[in-house]
């Protein structure tokens, strides 16, 4: 199944609606599959609040600069067209990323981290990991809900 909106994404990552900002600030628009990831299937349904999914998608993009998922390639460390030398150093970026990713699992509380990383992080679905975590099924959402808004309270979100 596939959403496509566009989005605006700047240097940081951040990403917000492209609509009216197209042209403003530096940055660039991109076509985003919202039901890539299971968290985009919910925000797409509205079983997610815009709150929620802001801070599942902080903490996955902590995740991925933290660089913890398993490597599929070779990592190149210096960049080809000579960019980056205004920002962090690569090594540096990603330990800071792992600080904030530990941060937001302590955050959300004792118990929460695991339903928040298999489904932000690893992408499993509310059914799987109902079925590993061996809970009843249709309670993960419930659990997954009260673990964003955690989340988003140790983000600050409003």
């Amino acid at each position: 199944m596939r959403e496509l909106v566009e989005r605006k994404v700047d240097a940081r990552g951040v990403t917000e609606s492209a609509g009216l900002e197209r042209g403003r600030g530096r940055g660039r628009s991109v076509t985003v599959n919202l039901a890539e990831s299971p968290l985009g299937w919910l925000r797409a349904r509205g079983l997610v609040d815009a709150r929620q999914f802001e801070a599942g998608e902080r903490l996955r993009a902590d995740y991925e600069r933290a660089a913890l998922a398993p490597s599929v390639t070779m990592r190149w460390t210096e960049r080809v067209d000579g960019g980056g030398g205004d920002t962090l150093d690569p090594t540096l970026t990603q330990i800071a990323a792992k600080a904030r990713f530990d941060a937001a699992l302590h955050g959300a509380g004792r118990g929460l981290g695991d339903v928040l990383w298999r489904m932000v992080c690893a992408g499993e679905g509310l059914p799987d990991i109902e079925r590993t975590l061996g809970w009843p099924q249709r309670s993960g959402r419930i659990v997954l809900t009260l673990a964003l808004d955690r989340l988003a309270d140790h983000y600050g979100l409003a």
